[in-house]
């Protein structure tokens, strides 16, 4: 039996997702694509109570390399079988940009145009020095895939997305921390043990919390400001009912040690 193509572990209330296919730089094939769906839903069922956060990284030299494109002969290439084939990829980005817990992507080495998209579509981006960004459509003549004309604009506003999407420059990891695409660098030596110990911190605040409060800053440029506050008030309808409200309002009282501190975690 073969190895899986995407590897799970959940550790202290963290899950860790590996892309797996280390020999292809990670590229995207339809096996990868099916072992990422079952390790989110695995994470998905498991949310709130032994995971809290999740980190998404890939095995060996690179984070994803995008589709695999020595495949693309082989596959069914009329237009109803590739809007099938992306439509499926829409839930699977979909379910990484909305799932109701921090996502942080792990970036070393190539993030490119499928992959690219993935690592962009997480909460917060951590890359080493080695990692490289790019909308590598372009050079095949294709338009950019996995919520790229979304969730790119969004980071590093829209006159440089086009200017990302039409040259398919490649983009290292310094342009891109001042693009506003990574949160931080740091050496590649421990890079995953600080990218757990990252996601690690918020399994101290209120699950529900951040997972309404993503689930509605992830929606706040397609709202009106009427629109952003009836979420906002039925959010804290009920966060304010919660078990972590109570006792965070109980210890400042009290003058305890808070329940979440970024500062201290």
């Amino acid at each position: 039996m073969s190895e899986p193509k995407v590897l799970l572990e959940i550790d202290d209330r963290v899950a860790t997702v590996t892309l797996n296919r280390p020999e292809a730089l990670n590229a995207l094939n339809s096996e990868l694509s099916e072992d990422l769906t079952r390790a989110i839903d695995e994470i998905k069922a498991r949310a709130g109570d032994s995971v809290k956060a999740v980190v998404l990284t890939g095995a060996g030299r690179a984070f994803c390399s995008g589709g695999d494109i020595k495949s693309m002969n082989n596959e069914q290439r009329t237009p109803e079988a590739q809007r099938r084939r992306l439509r499926a990829s829409h839930a699977r980005i979909q379910d990484v940009m909305h799932l109701e817990l921090p996502v942080v992507s792990l970036v070393h080495g190539a993030a490119a145009g499928a992959g690219a998209n993935i690592a962009l579509a997480a909460d917060f981006v951590i890359a080493t020095p080695k990692a490289m960004f790019m909308q590598a459509f372009g050079r095949i003549g294709l338009v950019p895939d996995w919520g790229g004309m979304y969730v790119l604009p969004r980071l590093v506003g829209l006159q440089r997305a086009k200017e990302l999407i039409f040259t398919a420059r490649r983009v290292g990891a310094e342009e891109a921390l001042k693009l506003g695409m990574v949160t931080e660098i740091v050496p590649e030596a421990g890079a995953l043990a600080h990218a757990q110990a990252f996601a690690r911190r918020f399994a101290a605040g209120s699950t529900t919390a951040i997972g309404l409060a993503k689930n509605i800053l992830n929606q706040s440029h397609n709202l009106d400001l009427r629109q952003l506050l009836e979420l906002e008030a039925s959010a804290q309808g009920i966060c304010v009912e919660s078990d972590f409200h109570r006792e965070a309002v109980r210890r400042f009282a009290s003058k305890e040690t808070p329940l979440y501190d970024w500062d201290s975690v």
